[in-house]
């Protein structure tokens, strides 16, 4: 079931945070006065929101390739939402998650998990301004044992007590930081769309939308599970998502998405506490959304990303060869 779209804010807004400092005013808002706060932390804080109805991601396919072939994707909407108090300081920041398949291992999760938040919403004039940390995170979908190389290598992992990224917990996770700042892991939500490239129309929605926002991160390296047998099998993992998804989360690849926003409403904090953890059985259950499905990945002409035949038969090979290595064949 789609979402209702709000098209009008909810009584109660006051005001105010954004000028209790000149720091924080835009053209350039600088929020390092404020403290990075724990993103589920604060909850009880929390008077308003404003749910991302069209979370647009875009990503080069070939960063290193003259013709970078930008792709286009919207996540599942209603899931990410800006949370904050009546005065507009910001405490919570939800992001989304979304499926893919792989032709060679079946389907994976990914969601981009906020470590780290502070910042302020403005409804007068429907802007933002907000510093975040996050970490993507990967794992198999339920049902991916039905796939016989990974069950196969599951049941490896578990006669050697190995964790498998069968779940959230055990899940793949990638370090982000600010693109082109390796050691700064902090990145800005600022106002209005990306200007670094063009957007098609698929992609936009300023009919629908109250207001919208912008961000990047560049996708760094894996991190260790401190086990070089599941740190090779993750990295396979991860080669294998990034050619069905386009190299969405390749090292050194710069990932965008534009917010699009419904008007602010006011916070059910009982409601914002179970939102996530809804969506998580959601897409471990289904592999899908609770409120409606994303869109697949298209270029900006509008046709669709397709993975290489060849490439997928390389990649199963190297899974193949993984077990041969590692666990004596008995393939």
């Amino acid at each position: 079931m789609k979402p209702i779209v709000h098209k009008t804010p909810a009584p109660g807004w006051v005001g105010g945070f954004e000028e209790s400092n000149p720091d924080f005013a835009y053209p350039k808002p600088d929020l390092s006065s404020l403290k990075m706060l724990d993103n589920l932390a604060n909850i009880n804080l929390l008077d308003r929101q404003q749910a991302v109805l069209w979370p647009e991601f875009s990503w080069e396919t070939q960063k290193d390739e003259a013709d970078k072939k930008l792709c286009f994707q919207m996540f599942d909407p209603d899931i990410s939402r800006l949370g904050y108090t009546n005065e507009g300081r910001v405490y919570s920041i939800i992001c989304p998650q979304q499926g893919t398949a792989s032709a060679s291992i079946g389907a994976l999760n990914v969601e981009v998990t906020v470590t780290g938040n502070r910042g302020w919403a403005n409804e007068t004039d429907k802007s933002i301004a907000a510093d975040m940390t996050v970490r993507p995170k990967i794992w198999f979908s339920p049902g991916a044992d039905q796939n016989w190389i990974v069950s196969k290598i599951w049941d490896k992992f578990a006669s050697s007590d190995r964790p498998f990224p069968s779940d959230k917990a055990n899940a793949m996770e990638l370090n982000t930081y600010n693109a082109g700042q390796p050691d700064n892991p902090i990145f800005v939500l600022n106002k209005g769309e990306s200007t670094g490239f063009p957007i098609p129309d698929f992609a936009r929605h300023p009919d629908e939308a109250w207001s919208v926002g912008h961000l990047s991160v560049e996708i760094g390296a894996p991190i260790s599970k401190g086990d070089p047998v599941v740190d090779e099998f993750n990295k396979l993992v991860m080669e294998a998502f990034n050619l069905a998804a386009g190299n969405m989360l390749q090292e050194g690849n710069v990932l965008c998405w534009n917010v699009w926003f419904e008007a602010p409403q006011i916070v059910d904090r009982d409601e914002w506490a179970d939102h996530a953890e809804m969506w998580r059985k959601s897409i471990d259950a289904d592999h899908g959304s609770p409120d409606g499905p994303g869109t697949d990945p298209r270029y900006y002409n509008g046709d669709k990303f397709v993975a290489s035949e060849a490439l997928k038969e390389r990649e199963e090979a190297k899974f193949l060869a993984f077990i041969k290595d590692h666990f004596g064949g008995g393939i």
